[in-house]
């Protein structure tokens, strides 16, 4: 094989352009993977404050079964209680379409753990840490 410098040159500047590639896509990888966790995260924070907003308020010292015998605007103490009827069909429809997301969300994150990939990992890791920190504080407590 001959060495000249051209040769050389084309050779290192492909290899270059091979890693930069990889390098690239590793990245964008990683930020995908990321992007994921968040989004998972929001989406269980949003189903949890859409099951807030369809339960009734029930102070926890008093049970659901004794709350039930309570009539509609009745007040214990100083706690007035308003009861939601049951979850229309659609409401329900809707809950389950997200939780179906949530679903398939949470193994897309998981196949990407599992291809034991240290980077994706982190991605993963980061991406769940910080929709925790932006979702949760969302959710008020009743």
């Amino acid at each position: 094989m001959k060495h000249n410098k051209m040769n050389d040159c084309l050779i290192l500047s492909q290899l270059t352009l091979l890693v930069v590639v990889l390098l690239t896509g590793m990245v964008l990888t990683v930020v995908v993977i990321l992007l994921l966790a968040v989004l998972y995260e929001a989406i269980k924070a949003g189903k949890l404050k859409l099951i807030q907003c369809a339960m009734p308020v029930v102070p926890p010292s008093i049970s659901q079964e004794a709350a039930q015998f309570l009539p509609e605007g009745a007040t214990v103490g100083s706690i007035r209680f308003s009861f939601v009827k049951r979850c229309p069909f659609p409401w329900h429809v809707v809950q389950t379409l997200i939780h179906v997301v949530q679903v398939v969300l949470g193994y897309m994150v998981m196949l990407a753990v599992m291809s034991y990939n240290s980077w994706v990992f982190i991605g993963v890791i980061v991406g769940s840490a910080i929709g925790y920190y932006v979702t949760y504080p969302l959710i008020s407590v009743r």
